[in-house]
């Protein structure tokens, strides 16, 4: 018995298919049996379509900025880790020697 592998659609199809539920020209039943997806699928997609929608025109500069800031406090994390792993090598070596 081999296992049925789940397909997986690109960004463009979600969109489109997204974009074409939202417009209400077809019924949710129409769209999938067009397509060959569920109804639920293409509610969740439209559902976020909707939901993000908005993001989707926001300043690419501000997206940039949380991506760097999130890289930035990930980063202060680390040596934070390392100094702390550091003066234990430092105590454990004073006290062998």
């Amino acid at each position: 018995m081999t296992a049925k592998r789940r397909k997986r659609y690109g960004a463009q199809f979600k969109f489109q298919v997204a974009l074409d539920a939202a417009k209400g020209t077809k019924t949710m039943n129409e769209l999938a049996t067009e397509h060959g997806l569920h109804p639920n699928q293409i509610s969740q997609w439209k559902r976020l379509l909707l939901e993000e929608g908005p993001s989707v025109f926001s300043s690419s500069a501000a997206r940039e900025q949380r991506q760097q800031e999130a890289s930035q406090a990930e980063l202060f994390e680390q040596i934070g880790r390392l100094k702390m792993e550091l003066e234990w090598l430092k105590k454990k070596a004073a006290r062998s020697s």
